[in-house]
């Protein structure tokens, strides 16, 4: 009999240290986890996250279904660090986000006025040619290397980070050549902080080139990767 209960008190003290150090192993992957979405985002938990929108091409005051997502992707992103969001038109706000993280959504070409100033102020080596221009209508161009698109078959989105003048918090700009490509950002965004961490020199500020090929075959989960291009873009006369 007293053998049997010490099995059972051995078999309970088993069991109560694999729980523990299964409890520990989450806690320290979940401390992981939101570390390296801070890093990314510079968010803290707390913080209230500026969500800049932006309208719809040609519709001043309406809002496209894919910027409409990219919000949402924006939001999950906020409330994934423990963070509230507001929300703000491009054509509305002025100023410093102070000490606000601000996702600013959609591209400079009469979407987003704000996304159009941060580009001019603060990466000098990008350009977006417009809508109209005879050779290259909505190219990216980024250390004077072209980035076309293609309608129905492929789009580039930029998905960048920098602290703009006076703000205490970063800056997540996500301009792209169509809303479907700042939806692909930001859902890059969302499921890629390992990726971007090993991409980048200092998650402090970074500009990367994504691609969304064959979007009408996989849309904007197809969004991949394009290269890094930190060193040109926030290069004068890159």
């Amino acid at each position: 009999m007293a053998g049997a209960l010490g099995d059972l008190m051995l078999g309970l003290l088993a069991s109560c240290l694999s729980g523990l150090a299964v409890w520990l192993w989450q806690r320290g992957k979940h401390t992981r986890e939101l570390r390296l979405r801070m890093s990314v985002v510079g968010a803290r938990p707390g913080d209230t996250c500026l969500i800049v929108m932006s309208n719809k091409y040609g519709a001043p005051g309406a809002t496209d279904h894919h910027d409409v997502q990219a919000m949402i992707e924006a939001a999950v992103v906020s409330h994934s660090l423990e963070c509230e969001v507001e929300v703000v038109r491009g054509d509305d706000f002025r100023g410093s986000n102070g000490n606000r993280p601000e996702f600013c959504i959609g591209g400079p070409l009469g979407a987003n006025a704000r996304s159009a100033g941060h580009i001019a102020h603060t990466l000098p080596g990008v350009t977006f040619h417009l809508y109209d221009h005879p050779e290259h209508p909505l190219a990216i161009e980024v250390g004077g290397a072209l980035h076309r698109w293609s309608s129905g078959s492929e789009a580039y989105a930029l998905l960048a980070k920098f602290t703009a003048p006076g703000g205490e918090r970063p800056v997540i700009l996500v301009c792209g050549q169509t809303a479907l490509s700042n939806h692909a950002a930001l859902y890059f965004l969302r499921r890629s902080y390992g990726r971007i961490v090993d991409t980048v020199a200092s998650t402090d500020r970074f500009c990367l080139l994504l691609k969304v090929p064959s979007v009408r075959t996989y849309g904007h989960q197809g969004v991949v990767l394009e290269r890094d291009v930190t060193d040109v873009a926030f290069q004068h006369g890159a």
